[in-house]
């Protein structure tokens, strides 16, 4: 198979940046056209991550930032593939995630909400794909918590997640919702983007025959990057 380079971004998929009903995007979207740039060298072939980098920990949110016990909340596994835009899984690429507690908290000075810091639980994790692109975390399902759009809005349950790609143009940051939660309609947030599929594409799904019995259930998240294409060889797109 001849390699290529990137497939272009599909815009009619992604939401469009400026959604007055989403109000933070009325400052942050881009007031003038946006550029199409030719890829960097740089943004091509970086960067490398290695199982190295990574504790046996972290990949497990309800031990590693446990001080006295387990956290409090609904114990879930969540799994799935990282996958490029043909369905080949993506090996060996970084996977994090951050989120609330279980009563919608996070830990960090500018989260003001009223509900209480779990002390047994830090939020944050990550873990390196294996060579078919499988990941998995063990957490507490989020909680849902208030936010200032409009007068009563409320996030749905999520996990944030950035996944690294084999170069800097495939950095993807999204979040992941839980399939059944009533709120994902009501969202602000979701509701810029415009196709349903899409919306589908970031729910998480029960997944019963990955739980553990008595113990925790799952959810099956997988991921899709745009195009993993053949690792560039210094600046010829032929060869690696």
């Amino acid at each position: 198979m001849t390699p290529s380079e990137y497939f272009q971004r599909d815009r009619t998929w992604q939401p469009p940046a400026f959604t007055p009903d989403y109000k933070t995007s009325i400052v942050r979207s881009p007031r003038l056209p946006l550029l199409s740039l030719h890829g960097t060298l740089s943004e091509t072939t970086g960067p490398v991550f290695g199982h190295n980098d990574l504790g046996p920990l972290d990949n497990d949110l309800i031990r590693n930032f446990a001080q006295t016990g387990d956290p409090i909340g609904e114990r879930i596994i969540v799994h799935g593939r990282v996958v490029d835009e043909n369905g080949r899984g993506v090996p060996h690429t970084l996977v994090e995630v951050w989120q609330a507690n279980a009563g919608g908290r996070y830990r960090h000075k500018a989260d003001m909400y009223l509900a209480p810091l779990d002390p047994n639980f830090g939020g944050c994790g990550r873990t390196i794909t294996d060579a078919e692109g499988h990941y998995a975390f063990r957490t507490v399902k989020p909680g849902a918590y208030p936010w200032r759009n409009w007068i009563n809005s409320w996030r749905p349950a999520h996990i944030h997640v950035s996944v690294m790609g084999s170069g800097f143009c495939q950095r993807l940051i999204t979040q992941m919702y839980f399939e059944g939660d009533p709120l994902i309609a009501r969202d602000p947030i979701v509701a810029t983007i415009r196709d349903p599929r899409a919306v589908e594409q970031l729910t998480a799904i029960l997944d019963m025959n990955e739980g553990r019995a008595l113990d925790c259930l799952a959810y099956k998240f997988d991921i899709v990057l745009r195009g993993r294409r053949s690792t560039f060889f210094e600046n010829r797109p032929e060869g690696n």
